[in-house]
């Protein structure tokens, strides 16, 4: 049970899973998702999509020892979205709730939002780029160097933060998996999609997970919650390790 999950290490209280991603990926909504699905109803507390650039922490439920940092989408435009330098600071514990994104300046160390002294329980133990698995094909250079940017980064972070994908809105993207959830592995143009995906911004495809959140639904179902469990386990397994090989 979920709720028996607590970190290995003493001096860790919870898995800090920090997303990013391009506007309108879903990154609210996958947490909201993972939220109902906890829950075992569709849930009402839900956040909207952070594109007023405030920074928010939802931890879903007291009972769940994990957060998810959730930030500002990234935009083409150098002038509009979350300064990548900002998802750094984030990354290494930097950042505090509250915190308004600004996209032509990154956090300065005099900010009332820095966190000069980031504990374990501050830094990220996860990373999880989220992107719309419609829009793929519409990824353009500018963005694709924004998320390897970001990627490059938190594989210099001491032990290499894990990395994990998370590709939102298959069922937008594929009409064979609209007309039946349980055909997600069965599209060759998801699978297709996901590859393309994986060479751009250089993650593996055995971390790279399909998913749907809910949106319109008023009642959870089986297939849906399948999908967001199995990624969820993978960001744990993931944190779990991280967290054991950590220096404290």
């Amino acid at each position: 049970p979920w709720e028996d999950y607590k970190p290995y290490k003493d001096d860790v209280q919870h898995l800090r899973i920090l997303l990013h991603g391009l506007v309108g990926a879903g990154k609210s909504s996958f947490i909201n998702s993972v939220e109902s699905v906890l829950q075992g109803r569709i849930t009402c507390r839900a956040l909207a999509e952070a594109n007023t650039g405030e920074s928010f922490t939802k931890k879903p439920g007291d009972f769940y020892p994990f957060v998810f940092s959730d930030t500002m989408g990234l935009e083409m435009d150098k002038n509009r979205g979350v300064h990548p330098e900002d998802i750094k600071l984030a990354m290494k514990g930097h950042v505090k709730d509250g915190y308004t994104f600004k996209p032509g300046s990154k956090l300065s160390e005099d900010s009332q939002y820095y966190n000069a002294e980031p504990t374990l329980n501050d830094k990220v133990q996860v990373l999880v780029c989220v992107a719309p698995a419609d829009k793929v094909a519409l990824l353009t250079k500018d963005h694709v160097r924004k998320i390897r940017d970001i990627s490059e980064t938190a594989s210099d972070l001491g032990k290499r933060i894990p990395q994990l994908a998370v590709l939102t809105r298959i069922d937008l993207a594929c009409p064979l998996i609209k007309g039946d959830l349980r055909n997600v592995y069965k599209s060759k143009y998801l699978k297709g999609t996901m590859q393309k995906f994986s060479d751009l911004v250089g993650i593996p495809m055995s971390c790279i997970f399909p998913v749907k959140n809910y949106s319109e639904e008023i009642n959870i179902n089986d297939d849906t919650d399948f999908l967001i469990l199995s990624v969820l386990k993978h960001i744990i397994d993931c944190g779990e390790e991280f967290i054991n090989n950590m220096e404290t």
